[in-house]
């Protein structure tokens, strides 16, 4: 019962999945940089950049789990001066080192 079906689970080859975000960040361009450094530490791919005025919007795909206070993030970096829009895009494959963590961070959970 419940052996042959974990069995049969784990040869299956489970893959986690993630929600992504599209994002569109309106920056003043003399802060695109800090913008993109933070962007880049999100798991963002960043899909293009246009001007817009005095301003640089910034479209990305992020996972929805890096972007959990963001909108904080994005407040101290650019002194408010930036803005920021998200929607559901599409689910994605968690990457292998990501999925590493989750489990092993549930296994002590499990263990505790």
């Amino acid at each position: 019962g419940a052996h042959a079906f974990k069995e049969a689970f784990l040869n299956a080859s489970p893959q986690l999945m993630e929600p992504i975000q599209d994002l569109e960040v309106q920056v003043p361009e003399n802060l695109m940089g800090d913008v993109m450094t933070d962007l880049q530490t999100r798991r963002s791919i960043i899909l293009g950049m246009e001007a817009v005025g005095i301003y640089q919007r910034i479209k990305a795909k992020t996972p929805q789990a890096e972007l959990y206070q963001y909108s904080t993030k994005l407040r101290s970096i650019t002194q408010g001066r930036a803005s920021f829009a998200s929607n559901f895009a599409e689910f994605a494959a968690v990457p292998q080192n990501v999925q590493k963590s989750i489990i092993n961070a549930n296994k002590s959970l499990e263990e505790a």
